[in-house]
């Protein structure tokens, strides 16, 4: 398993939450609502990181590695000491200046052995 390089993103990560809940709807205005499956409540960082050429070739690399083989990664997000494991399906790189580079990166939180 791959794990995420140690390059840590900026202050601003937005970490997400959307529980997996069904919902039923009666006819007198009474809900219930269950949650669904066992791991109902994945997570989802918006992460952006400002780096020199090289982390950026190395965050690159790795990500473009992980959508070649489709495999997820370890990482430990920034609120947590435990490492998870994660997907990116889409990230982007701008050129701020002379060898500086902002990539944005979305990761999804990913169940599996």
């Amino acid at each position: 398993m791959a794990t995420f390089p140690s390059i840590a993103p900026v202050v601003n990560a937005v970490k997400s939450s959307k529980p997996t809940i069904k919902t039923t709807k009666f006819g007198d205005g009474y809900e219930q609502r269950t949650t669904f499956g066992l791991n109902q409540n994945p997570k989802e960082w918006s992460l952006t990181f400002m780096v020199n050429t090289a982390n950026a070739a190395t965050i690159e690399d790795f990500l473009d590695a992980r959508a070649a083989d489709a495999a997820s990664f370890d990482w430990t997000p920034p609120d947590d000491t435990t490492s998870y494991k994660w997907r990116c399906d889409q990230w982007s790189k701008d050129l701020l200046g002379d060898s500086f580079f902002k990539i944005s990166a979305t990761f999804k939180q990913v169940y599996e052995p």
